[in-house]
């Protein structure tokens, strides 16, 4: 009975090593890929959250120059945030902010620059939208219309429709393309929600192009 236990036994381990001559190699490899996998994907979070913690007190300093309105040590802040941190919502946060901050310093090329970045490298496409959005802005105030334009066409977030058709009628209004700006005021108009106080500067835009505002029966503007 013995002799035929440790024949079984025999028989079993010649199999298992018949198996592992032939498929041993192919299984470490496999153990070692999904084990390189484990560890590469926990070193890319541990790296996100270092980036992400690193960015965040960065932006502490950016925040607190531009609360000081301190242009120089701002754009000193944007910048390394940019440069060290691209892939982060603060480098774009930053760069939004800076713009604004720029711009009414009377930097308008400097600000230009600020946003033509963000729409151009930013994190996420709603700021590269909001972006190309006030990028439009200042294209206008410039008297860009054409670039201004083809800024607005850019943007394809459907959240930011009413606000693109908007901002077209006012390029369309400086060409003195009067009808075509009233169709852009009107559609921005349909787009935006009936409580968002922005319609009201739409209204008044209309009302200059000689479209009287919708009552409705509460005295309530549509």
């Amino acid at each position: 009975m013995a002799a035929h236990l440790d024949l079984e036994e025999q028989e079993q381990l010649d199999q298992l090593k018949a198996f592992w001559k032939r498929w041993g190699n192919l299984i470490t490899w496999l153990l070692t890929a999904v084990l390189a996998a484990f560890a590469a994907w926990q070193g890319w979070n541990w790296y996100q959250r270092d980036q992400a913690a690193k960015a965040g007190a960065m932006y502490d300093e950016f925040d607190r120059a531009v609360t000081a309105q301190d242009l120089g040590k701002a754009t000193a802040a944007a910048a390394d945030l940019k440069t060290n941190f691209p892939s982060t919502g603060y480098a774009a946060q930053s760069a939004l902010q800076i713009a604004k901050l720029q711009a009414d310093k009377g930097k308008a090329d400097d600000a230009k620059q600020s946003l033509a970045w963000v729409a151009d490298k930013g994190s996420e496409p709603p700021y590269r939208d909001l972006a190309r959005l006030r990028l439009a802005g200042l294209q206008l105030d410039a008297k860009a219309y054409d670039e201004a334009i083809k800024t607005l066409d850019a943007i394809k977030l459907p959240e930011f429709a009413a606000l693109v058709a908007d901002r077209r009628g006012d390029v369309l209004l400086q060409q003195d393309k009067r009808d075509a700006a009233k169709a852009e005021y009107q559609k921005a108009l349909a787009g935006m929600e009936k409580t968002q106080d922005y319609r009201r500067i739409i209204e008044a835009k209309l009302a200059t192009l000689g479209v009287p505002t919708v009552v409705d029966a509460t005295g309530a503007a549509q």
